[in-house]
């Protein structure tokens, strides 16, 4: 079977197709024929060499396919369910510890840019019903961000104001989970073509951060004076001043991303006098995931899809990601 394998040192000229196997399930276990993966800032990390990973690795922390077999004591799945990848597989639910953030997929252990792979049934969950593999496959990383970020951290609700930041995925997935909460959304990009297109997706506001380099400060005079409940903060020390500025009086800021650098100056002193939380976060929980789904299933959100690209083709499709040019989730699909 054909998987995409990684190159030490890495970088997109070392990827290749090669091999691999998927042997009968044992206790526990189960086969999975995969279908599709997604893009995200950590697989590009990943390929790039910037995380380490193992000689001839298999990338990508998100997959899905359909159940071909089960080992015993299995009693979640049956052969053709229709499932898709955990980020942290050991993370069933609770408080988080370091040993279960370790075997992330694509990163410490083989990822699922491949056709089939045998591994713990607590590494998938169902999908939604009605999705395809393609849309099921944007949310193990990205979509469970954002929704860890506005729903278990945050605890929005009606009525509550949602500040975004650009048009990669957690971006978009935040948009759609606020609306669909009935918050009002406040969302920024560098690209009026793509302020066009958030607008079409609900977005009540929406900012040009280059042209309007107080963002912040114009986001909180959209509220009228008091502030955004939450941000979805993905550009990290870069951005975050900003995102203080648009914040109210006890606020919520979910550090999620750091596509804006690492070093920046932080007033630790309006963050105490404005008691903002501050929370930065990892993907989330297998139960997080599971909730997810009810409430996907409920509402019937689906994601945006960018561009979809062969397996054989997945550095092109990371190097459409560093164009930048992408609205939604770059897809790969077999």
């Amino acid at each position: 079977m054909k998987a995409m394998r990684l190159k030490k040192p890495g970088g997109l000229d070392n990827l290749y197709l090669g091999e691999t196997e998927a042997p009968a399930p044992g206790p526990g276990e189960i086969t999975v024929k995969l279908s599709a993966s997604s893009l995200n800032f950590h697989d590009y990390l990943v390929v790039k060499g910037m995380i380490p990973a193992e000689d001839g690795r298999i990338p990508m922390s998100d997959g899905a396919g359909v159940v071909t077999a089960v080992g015993t004591n299995v009693r979640e799945f049956a052969v053709g369910d229709a499932v898709v990848s955990t980020f942290f597989p050991d993370w069933l639910g609770g408080e988080a510890t370091p040993e279960w953030l370790r075997a992330v997929p694509g990163d410490r252990v083989n990822g699922y840019a491949c056709e089939a792979i045998t591994t713990t049934a607590n590494a998938f969950t169902k999908q939604p019903k009605g999705y395809t593999h393609a849309e099921a496959a944007t949310l193990t990383c990205a979509g469970l961000t954002a929704w860890r970020a506005l729903v278990v951290n945050g605890a929005l609700k009606a009525g509550d104001v949602v500040l975004t930041q650009g048009t990669g995925g957690v971006s978009i997935f935040a948009l759609q989970f606020a609306k669909a909460a009935g918050a009002t959304v406040i969302s920024t990009s560098s690209s009026a073509a793509k302020l066009e297109r958030l607008k079409a997706l609900g977005a009540d506001h929406v900012i040009n951060y280059r042209e309007d380099a107080n963002w912040g400060d114009t986001a909180k005079k959209l509220t009228g004076g008091r502030g955004v409940d939450h941000v979805v903060e993905i550009g990290g020390a870069g951005t975050m001043a900003q995102s203080i500025r648009a914040s109210r009086l006890g606020g919520h800021i979910s550090l999620i991303g750091v596509l804006a650098g690492f070093a920046g100056d932080i007033s630790t002193a309006t963050l105490m006098g404005m008691q903002i939380r501050l929370i930065g976060l990892t993907v989330g929980a297998r139960q997080h995931q599971q909730d997810m789904i009810r409430a996907i299933d409920a509402n019937g959100l689906k994601p945006v899809l960018d561009r979809t690209f062969p397996l054989e083709a997945l550095a092109d499709a990371f190097r459409h990601q560093e164009s930048n040019t992408h609205f939604g989730k770059i897809i790969v699909a077999w």
